[in-house]
């Protein structure tokens, strides 16, 4: 039903089950979602496939990167803010991960780029 909702658990059931690989059914927004994470930090390595996406998971002394992930927008209630009501995540410790016309990317981003958009997800 909604891809970024399933792609998001399954990294976290990832993350509890203290799995290295997970994979995630392929589509645009939850790949440009992952290679965010990817870049942030929050995950080590993302492969893409035909039909299929697989995330590396990364781990510091088997303690997850992530501690936890947090779906926003949904399809039944889409959340959009301005650029003044993006929410900071932890006062900056975490990141928000906000859709925008100029693409995917972190409230930091957003906020730089004076533009706001739909926020998807919380990731701390």
């Amino acid at each position: 039903m909604d891809p970024i909702a399933d792609a998001l658990i399954r990294i976290k059931n990832g993350y509890l089950a203290g799995s290295q690989l997970v994979t995630i059914k392929y589509s645009k927004i939850v790949l440009h979602i992952l290679k965010l994470l990817e870049k942030e930090g929050y995950v080590d390595k993302v492969s893409s496939k035909k039909t299929t996406i697989i995330v590396g998971l990364k781990y510091e002394n088997r303690i997850p990167a992530i501690t936890e992930i947090e779906r926003v927008s949904k399809p039944s209630l889409r959340i959009y803010k301005g650029v003044k009501q993006l929410p900071r995540v932890l006062n900056g410790l975490g990141i928000a991960i906000v859709s925008t016309p100029k693409g995917v990317m972190t409230d930091k981003n957003a906020r730089k780029q004076q533009v706001g958009g739909e926020v998807l997800a919380l990731v701390w």
